[in-house]
């Protein structure tokens, strides 16, 4: 009987144990939990992410061969040593430090810990934004500058914010042109970040708040971290590494061997079109031709361009027309409108950048303003192969040229327009870029038109 009371007994002895249990597991639990909030800005109790316990040096580690891959050889090398090293290519300037570092956006200062006491305290100022070589253009980038400096301790004090992913640094320049926008940043940023899985925060100097708007969906495809606007934030924010700058391979370009994790021209055209939900692929899965003629009307326009339209519908092409500026800025919208067409047909000009958004297979056929032959091929025609499309050019002559009747045959602007562009291009921007338009030669053009035609047929390598 003695045994059964105590049998009896047992079930009550236990609920009243995990009843006391409930609220000291859930006290433990608060008492290192945090709130995303607090992740965030490095509140609350807990363990801080950069504490070096055996569970975090893993993450550590992978962080370090991450920025790692962003400089090579002797960069590299240096990089591992000191904690910190520059990329200095023609075009770019690329800054990493591997170390904890603290960004003051009210002042652009980003301080890195001398790891080694045999370093010396430095400063460095970087632009960060392509094209380094252009002088007039860096006058409008606000610099940044990376203090090495030596510290009590290589953890930062005194943060606002404490995030657990590096940061990327970069300006967004004077956007407003969709060729430097995707050729200058949004290719650049693809090719700093892509292999951070995400697990990286952008911090934006020259911020402009349409810019982030504009490309939201890249950004937010990139990094799953809002991004911080240098220009309103005026506060300290801390790192466990950062990137000051974008690696920048050329127009319109992505060289593979430079990239970590070899990414391709054909990759980054592939998360354009799942970072926009555009449905198709490839060119041949458009049933019928459909041509998208990107119209201008400020400058290089096409004088006779319902002609023009008459005459690709006669061969064949549904026309889809391009007037408005406003339909190409939404590119939410715009895109889907591009990839649904196999053959993008436009003067030498910004619109033209969105080929990128084409289905693999698809025509570009540029129309080649007089004497703008080298501009036309090297921002446009060269980085077609690597995108997978077909490219096809109409030189404009002289006697499609307006430029013929401002100045006559005779005129160097006409007869010899190389005297001109040995002067620099400031010199002919007026004449040859802004101040001519074009009266197409249907007959001629008609046999680049049925060209594009053939190839959609009976297609061939990008050439």
């Amino acid at each position: 009987m003695e045994m059964e009371r105590v049998s009896r007994s047992t079930p009550f002895i236990t609920i009243t144990c995990c009843l006391l249990l409930i609220p000291l597991t859930y006290a433990a639990f608060l008492a290192v939990y945090k709130t995303p909030s607090q992740q965030w800005t490095g509140t609350g109790t807990g363990t801080p992410w950069f504490s070096k316990s055996p569970e975090n040096r893993g993450q550590d580690d992978s962080l370090k061969f991450l920025l790692e891959r962003l400089v090579t050889g002797g960069d590299r090398e240096k990089l591992k040593a000191s904690g910190f090293a520059c990329d200095v290519a023609p075009h770019s300037v690329v800054c990493v430090s591997n170390q904890q570092v603290k960004i003051e956006t009210g002042n652009l200062k980003v301080h890195v810990p001398i790891s080694s006491y045999n370093q010396t305290e430095t400063e460095t100022m970087v632009q960060p934004y392509a094209r380094q070589e252009d002088k007039a253009l860096m006058k409008w980038i606000t610099p940044v500058h990376v203090l090495l400096q030596k510290m009590k301790t290589t953890t930062p004090v005194n943060c606002n914010y404490t995030h657990n992913v590096p940061v990327i640094v970069f300006s967004s320049g004077l956007i407003g042109n969709l060729f430097h926008e995707i050729s200058e940043i949004v290719i650049p940023l693809f090719i700093t970040a892509r292999h951070f899985g995400s697990g990286v925060q952008f911090m934006v100097t020259d911020y402009q708040p349409w810019f982030a708007l504009k490309y939201n969906r890249i950004l937010t495809q990139l990094s799953r971290y809002q991004v911080i606007d240098t220009t309103s934030n005026a506060s300290d924010h801390c790192f466990p590494g950062a990137v000051v700058g974008l690696k920048y391979h050329g127009n319109l370009a992505l060289n593979p061997d430079s990239i970590p994790g070899g990414h391709t021209m054909l990759e980054f055209k592939e998360f354009l079109r799942q970072t926009y939900g555009l449905k198709i692929k490839n060119a041949k899965e458009i049933d019928k031709p459909t041509l998208l003629l990107v119209s201008r009307k400020k400058s290089r326009t096409f004088e006779n361009e319902d002609e023009m339209v008459e005459m690709m519908e006669e061969i064949g092409f549904q026309v889809v027309v391009i007037r408005k500026t406003k339909e190409m800025m939404n590119l939410d919208e715009f895109s889907k409108v591009v990839n649904s067409c196999n053959v993008m047909v436009g003067a030498h000009g910004a619109g033209l950048t969105n080929m990128v958004f084409l289905p693999q297979g698809a025509v570009l056929v540029q129309v080649v303003p007089y004497a703008l032959t080298w501009a036309s091929e090297t921002y446009f025609g060269h980085p077609t192969m690597a995108m997978g499309l077909k490219y096809l050019e109409y030189k404009v002559v002289a006697d499609e040229s307006s430029l013929i009747r401002s100045y006559g045959p005779n005129d160097p602007v006409i007869a010899d327009p190389d005297s001109l562009f040995s002067r620099g291009y400031e010199a002919v921007r007026a004449i040859y870029v802004d101040g001519q338009n074009m009266t197409i030669d249907l007959s001629r053009f008609r046999a680049t038109i049925v060209e594009a035609l053939m190839h959609l047929q009976h297609p061939s390598p990008p050439n």
